[in-house]
């Protein structure tokens, strides 16, 4: 049967969560999609809560563990409709999402990708701030395409056939791969951001992807000679694959959410407070994270003294 939307979702190991992702899917004021849950090895009761759910819009696909940008090539390769919404099993759609996104891209049909502001929460759900996109309408996006990330990958739509025609998910640029992907398709037609917020996106230790300035300079290197070029290949991926393995062993990941979350308590959701709880904590896994140190000072000052030094300061935060 024939559908409008087809959300996507990508899940691995993701049993904390995934249930109210789904529910917050199945909840839409607009029922006409597919939700393509791809399982892409999860070893934990990620593939016993998506059985527990008997909505027939849900089509499950079982895989070996392969990575995210595999898991949605999957997805895209058997969607039947026209529309791909794009979802993390972590996060949480808002009831007219659906809605809203379907009813722009009917408006103005020569749009082929269009994403949201989000509303940024930490694992227990607590909101922490709102997320808005560097950029809203095409020619800004266009400026902006190969140095910073256009689109909060979770809130966009997006033409399947125009994504599939382009190459889909490049699947050796880890933890870029759509990044990468919008600096393939973005110069070749018209893109779009909303700034209201239509998403939750729920900041975690497992999922996040960490601050650039966590990761190493091979790897900024890289990354940078990637999207610069729209291309990567085998070889650079499985050195910055290697990189991301090493990074997670050693607590980096979690080091990197809290100074995330800490940051945004003081820049973005002035909590002075919380702000140095989760940079003591980021500090704790990472001792020689500079910056951490400077922030912590600066969370003593008031706020309106914090808010004049932010455009300075975030350069190297």
């Amino acid at each position: 049967m024939q559908v409008k939307l087809s959300v996507l979702m990508p899940a691995f190991n993701a049993e904390k969560y995934i249930g109210e992702a789904i529910e917050s899917v199945l909840t839409q004021t607009f029922v006409d999609f597919e939700l393509i849950i791809v399982n892409d090895g999860s070893t934990d009761r990620t593939k016993e809560i998506i059985l527990s759910y008997k909505d027939n819009r849900i089509r499950l696909i079982n895989t070996t563990n392969q990575g995210i940008a595999a898991a949605l090539n999957k997805g895209l390769a058997i969607a039947k409709a026209k529309y791909i919404v794009r979802f993390d099993a972590d996060d949480i759609c808002y009831p007219e999402r659906l809605e809203k996104q379907y009813n722009l891209i009917k408006i103005d049909p020569e749009i082929m990708l269009v994403g949201s502001a989000a509303d940024y929460v930490d694992e227990e759900g607590r909101f922490i701030f709102k997320g808005l996109p560097p950029a809203f309408k095409h020619e800004e996006i266009l400026k902006i395409l190969t140095t910073t990330c256009p689109f909060i990958h979770s809130s966009v739509l997006y033409n399947k056939e125009f994504i599939i025609e382009n190459g889909g998910y490049n699947s050796h640029a880890h933890s870029f791969e759509d990044h990468l992907l919008w600096t393939q398709v973005v110069p070749k037609a018209k893109s779009a951001n909303v700034d209201e917020s239509l998403i939750k996106v729920r900041l975690n230790k497992q999922s996040i992807t960490i601050d650039e300035k966590w990761r190493t300079k091979q790897f900024r290197r890289i990354k940078k000679n990637a999207l610069r070029t729209s291309r990567i290949n085998a070889t650079e991926g499985a050195v910055i694959k290697n990189i991301i393995k090493n990074q997670e062993a050693t607590g980096i990941k979690e080091g990197a959410y809290y100074a995330m979350i800490g940051k945004k308590y003081l820049w973005n959701n002035f909590q002075p407070e919380r702000a140095r709880s989760h940079i003591k904590k980021a500090l704790a896994f990472n001792p020689f994270y500079t910056t951490g140190y400077g922030l912590y000072l600066v969370s003593f000052l008031p706020g309106k003294m914090i808010s004049g030094i932010y455009k300075k300061f975030k350069a190297i935060a």
